[in-house]
């Protein structure tokens, strides 16, 4: 089976000269089509450099890279662009724009497509909102929405382009138990229902269950459960 994310004895590094310290060290690692995998370990591990890393939303330093086939060694902008919106990312604050409804908010992941109509990638955000449990909540701007409301439209932002590969930065540290619950809930049937795989960040051990794979990272090094 081919992977979906190929990592290659990544090594990554933060500042320079005598402030050069090592973030990332011989990370090699796949995860497959359909994959759940969980990354776990103590702050300042390196577990979301890994994650921008794998997003295309850092620059490789060193080892190889490849998600959907596609190498990160020598990438352009334009390549990273079109690796990127084959993507689906999911972070724990959101990022959802304040000005925009949950509907628009959906439909910004949408406007890399040029081959779908204004009234297609509404409907389509439409769609994806009712299947996160928020269609009597479209026009609602994110300020009138709850923490797991909003985590929704994330996720509904995140799916809504069937991405192959889902990226999750802890989205459940801002939500209850049982919030948190139902979200990742969601993430996984409609990862389940899209085929994508996902790689979820994560200190919340209430939804481990979820997953196929669980790795722990410690001091920049991968230990596979």
């Amino acid at each position: 089976m081919e992977a979906v994310v190929k990592v290659q004895n990544l090594t990554h590094f933060f500042g320079k000269g005598i402030l050069r310290k090592p973030i990332l060290l011989d990370i090699s690692l796949s995860i497959f089509a359909g994959e759940i995998v969980i990354l776990m370990g103590p702050s300042g591990s390196g577990k979301t450099t890994l994650l921008t890393l794998i997003g295309g939303l850092r620059a490789l330093q060193g080892g190889d890279l490849s998600v959907l086939g596609y190498s990160f060694k020598g990438a352009t902008k334009g390549q990273l662009r079109e690796i990127r919106s084959q993507i689906g990312f999911v972070f724990q604050d959101h990022h959802l724009l304040k000005c925009l409804t949950a509907q628009q908010n959906v439909m910004m992941s949408l406007k890399l497509h040029n081959q779908l109509s204004l009234q297609q990638r509404r409907e389509q955000a439409t769609l994806m909102l009712n299947a996160v449990g928020l269609g009597n909540r479209i026009n609602f701007l994110p300020e009138n929405l709850s923490g797991g409301q909003k985590q929704r439209v994330a996720i509904a932002r995140a799916l809504v382009t069937q991405p192959k590969l889902v990226l999750a930065d802890e989205p459940t540290a801002s939500l209850d138990s049982q919030t948190g619950r139902d979200v990742i809930e969601i993430m996984r049937e409609l990862s389940r229902e899209q085929g994508c795989s996902v790689l979820l960040v994560t200190h919340d051990n209430r939804i481990l269950d979820i997953a196929d794979r669980i790795i722990q990272m410690e001091d920049g090094r991968l230990k596979v459960h």
